[in-house]
């Protein structure tokens, strides 16, 4: 069995219920979660719990991260605006494989109104069990975190 990964989960009100789904297969699969909410059909704004998210991963408290809103697109937005993320929306498993093979992806963001239940667990697993390939790669992902200048 591969080694647990500390994975921190977040969404916004749209995402609860799969959140909930995504986050009981990562407890049951043993690996240590950071749960930061929201929990309710209360609307929230998504790119308060993609700052929480981030902080987990720039502290080195999570290792990988998995974002949830509606369609997925404006929390993943709001993740990448953060260094030390480097978050890819995902709506099936290739697109979860390819984020860590080539881009060395640390959080996936997932459109709870688009990608089903069973889909979005295949995703997670991929995105886990997945290794960053490097090579030709490590050279493009390290531009990712370069500063940028105008």
């Amino acid at each position: 069995m591969a080694e647990p990964t500390r994975v921190a989960i977040a969404c916004d009100h749209a995402g609860v219920a799969l959140k909930r789904v995504l986050a009981a297969s990562l407890r049951a699969a043993g690996h240590p979660l950071a749960d930061l909410g929201t929990d309710g059909a209360e609307s929230v704004d998504y790119p308060d719990f993609a700052a929480a998210l981030a902080a987990e991963i720039e502290s080195g408290r999570a290792d990988r991260g998995v974002l949830i809103c509606g369609s997925g697109i404006g929390i993943s937005i709001a993740a990448n605006r953060h260094a030390a993320v480097r978050c890819a929306l995902v709506h099936d498993v290739t697109g979860a494989r390819l984020a860590r093979q080539h881009n060395d992806a640390n959080v996936i963001a997932l459109g709870a109104r688009l990608v089903g239940e069973a889909v979005a667990l295949d995703c997670l697993k991929t995105f886990l069990e997945t290794d960053f390939e490097g090579g030709r790669h490590a050279r493009r992902v390290a531009k990712l975190s370069a500063k940028v200048t105008a």
